[in-house]
C-alpha cells in the first residue's frame, strides 16, 4: 500500500498551512480513511511529547503535528515531524531529530543540515505512506523562496518525493492575495507546478461574489482553480501555530476573571493554553508591559509559561520591569503560575555552568530568580522529555481546589529544581505529592503561587472541573467543527474526488 500525499503549501508563514492540514486529516478520517499527518521540517518552541516506532524512542514534535494526528485519529509519533528546530536565540535553534535533541546538527550551518537529515526524512514519510491510506503533509513558509530553494527539504522537494497532490493556501485578509498565489506559482520551477490542484482563499471577510472575475482571471494565467474560499473564523478552537495572537476571549461576559500569560520572546508550548481561550468565565490576555500586570484585581491571575530560554527571558522581563507589578500581585495574594521555565524564573537562582542555555545577551552562568518561591534551578546537559502524572496532595490557599486532584501532562526542560530554604517562614511547601515522579511542583507558604512542570494541565478536564466546576469543549467537537466547515466552503465534492483520483492513479 502506498499512501495517497496530500499537501498543503502557502504564499507566506500564517496563511493557514497548520489549520487547513488539521481539518483535512479528519475530514479524510471521516471518510473512513486511514490517515497520518507530516511535515518533515517545523520550527516552533510549540512542541509535544509523543511515542517513537520500532524500539519504541519517543521524544518531541512541533504542537501541530500532534493536534493533526489527533484529528487524523492516529497516534501521534516522531516520524510525523522528523525534525524539529527549536530557536534558543536570534541566531541559533536546537535541532530535534526524530524526537531527540541532536548536538552535531544543532552545530551545524543551517545550509549543511540539508542533506544529513534528508534521509531521515524520506524514510520517515515513506513509512508513513506504506501504513496509511493518506498522509496530509503541512509544508513550510512558501515553496517559493528561491533562496532556499537549493537546499529545500520541507517544501518542494517532499512533494516531488511523494508525488503530492497540493493546495496552496493564502492569507486574503492581508491584502495582495491574488498577486501571492500568482507570484508563488510563477517562481515555481515548471515540472513543481503541476503538483498544484487547487488555490485556496483563506480568512475572507466579505460578500465571495465580489472576487469574481479575480479567480478566473487567476486561473487563465495558470490553469488552477481556486477551489475554496474560506471565512474569517476566530472561534475555530485549534491552537495557532505560530506567534501570540492578543484577541480577548469573545463573550468572557461581566465578572470573568482576567489571565495575564507573559509574552516573552521565546515562549514556548503557548498552545496548551488554547482551553482557557474556549471557556467562558476567562478573559485571557498576553502581556508585554507592566502597565498591563497594573491593572490587575487580586482575584485575577499572572501565569508565567515555558521558555525556550529561561534566563534570556527573565532578563527581558525585568528590563521591562515586569517583576515590580507581579511582585506586588504576589504580595496581596493574588494568583501567580509558573509552569516549566516559569516555575525556574519563580525560584532565588538559576545556575548555568555548562551554558546549556546559549544566549545572545549574556555569558553570565547565574540568574537571580524573582524571589516567590525558596527553589534553585541547575540547568543539566541531559533534556528531560517525558509525559507523567503529577498527583497533588493537601494544598493551601488560593490552589486549594487542585488538593488531592491527579493531572496527567509532559516535561521538556533542562533544569533540576531543588528547594533551597528550609526556615518555617520560607520553605517551599513540600505537600504536593508527585507520584511516580518527585520533584514537579511547588507552592510557596502564602499558598498563593504555584509553580509546576508539567505542561498541559489545562488540557486536563480533571484540573477544568477542579478550578471552575466545566470544561472546555473537547478537541474531538473542534476537530470535528473543522472538517464541516471545511465541507461546506470547499468546492463541492472536490476533496473526495481528489482522493478517489488519486487512490486510482
Amino acid at each position: 500500500m502506498t499512501a495517497i500525499c496530500i499537501m498543503v503549501l502557502g504564499t507566506t508563514s500564517n496563511a493557514g498551512k497548520s489549520w487547513l492540514a488539521t481539518a483535512l486529516c479528519r475530514y479524510y478520517s471521516n471518510l473512513g480513511f486511514k490517515v497520518a499527518p507530516f511535515k518533515a521540517q517545523n520550527m516552533s518552541n510549540n512542541a509535544r511529547v509523543v511515542g517513537g516506532v520500532m524500539d519504541g524512542v519517543g521524544g518531541e514534535i512541533g504542537s501541530a503535528q500532534y493536534f493533526q494526528a489527533l484529528a487524523a485519529r492516529a497516534l501521534p509519533e516522531v516520524r510525523m515531524n522528523p525534525l524539529l528546530l527549536k530557536p534558543e536565540a536570534d541566531t541559533h535553534s536546537q535541532v530535534v531529530l526524530l524526537g531527540q535533541v541532536n548536538q552535531t546538527l544543532t552545530d551545524l550551518p543551517w545550509r549543511e543540515r540539508s542533506e544529513h537529515v534528508w534521509p531521515h526524512i524520506a524514510r520517515a514519510l515513506d513509512a508513513l505512506r506504506s501504513e496509511n491510506d493518506i498522509v496530509v503533509i503541512e509544508g513550510a513558509g512558501s515553496p517559493a523562496e528561491i533562496n532556499l530553494m537549493d537546499s529545500d527539504i520541507v517544501n518542494l522537494r517532499v512533494a516531488r518525493h511523494a508525488n503530492a497532490r497540493c493546495l496552496l493556501v493564502t492569507d486574503i485578509d492581508r491584502g495582495g492575495a491574488f498577486a501571492h498565489l500568482y507570484g508563488t506559482w510563477v517562481l515555481m520551477p515548471e515540472a513543481d507546478r503541476a503538483l498544484i490542484r487547487g488555490f485556496v482563499l483563506n480568512k475572507f471577510r466579505g460578500d465571495a461574489n465580489l472576487l469574481a472575475p479575480a479567480p478566473q482571471m487567476l486561473q487563465g494565467l495558470t490553469g488552477i482553480p481556486t477551489v475554496a474560499t474560506l471565512p474569517m473564523w476566530r472561534e475555530h478552537g485549534l491552537p495557532e501555530e505560530d506567534g501570540v495572537f492578543d484577541d480577548g476571549v469573545a463573550g468572557a461576559g461581566a465578572g470573568a476573571i482576567t489571565i495575564a500569560v507573559i509574552a516573552y520572546p521565546r515562549i514556548s508550548n503557548l498552545d496548551e493554553f488554547q482551553p482557557l481561550k474556549n471557556m467562558h468565565g476567562v478573559r485571557l490576555i498576553w502581556v508585554r508591559s507592566a502597565a498591563q500586570l497594573v491593572a490587575l484585581t487580586q482575584g485575577d491571575w499572572i501565569i508565567l509559561p515555558g521558555s525556550k530560554n529561561t534566563r534570556s527571558d527573565l532578563a527581558w522581563l525585568k528590563d521591562r520591569g515586569l517583576d515590580i507589578p507581579l511582585k506586588a500581585h504576589a504580595a496581596r495574594g493574588g494568583r501567580v503560575l509558573g509552569i516549566c521555565g516559569g516555575l525556574q524564573m519563580l525560584g532565588v537562582s538559576l545556575l548555568d555552568p555548562n551554558g546549556v542555555e546559549r544566549s545572545d545577551e549574556s555569558a553570565d552562568r547565574e540568574t537571580t530568580g524573582l524571589g516567590l518561591l525558596p527553589i534553585e534551578t541547575i540547568f543539566a546537559n541531559d533534556k528531560t522529555v517525558r509525559r507523567c502524572e503529577l498527583s497533588f496532595g493537601a494544598l493551601h490557599g488560593a490552589w486549594q481546589a487542585l488538593s488531592n486532584v491527579t493531572l496527567t501532562g509532559y516535561e521538556i526542560h533542562h533544569g533540576i529544581t531543588t528547594v533551597i530554604a528550609k526556615t518555617a517562614q520560607d520553605e517551599a511547601r513540600l505537600d504536593v505529592a508527585c507520584e511516580p515522579i518527585f520533584g514537579l511542583a511547588w507552592q510557596n507558604s502564602q499558598g498563593n503561587v504555584l509553580g509546576i512542570y508539567l505542561h498541559g494541565i489545562f488540557e486536563d478536564a480533571t484540573l477544568l472541573q477542579a478550578l471552575w466546576g466545566t470544561s472546555a469543549p473537547s478537541l474531538d467537537s473542534v476537530f470535528d467543527g473543522l472538517a464541516n466547515f471545511l465541507d461546506a466552503h470547499v468546492d463541492d465534492g472536490f476533496l473526495a474526488k481528489l482522493a478517489v483520483k488519486l487512490a486510482h492513479a
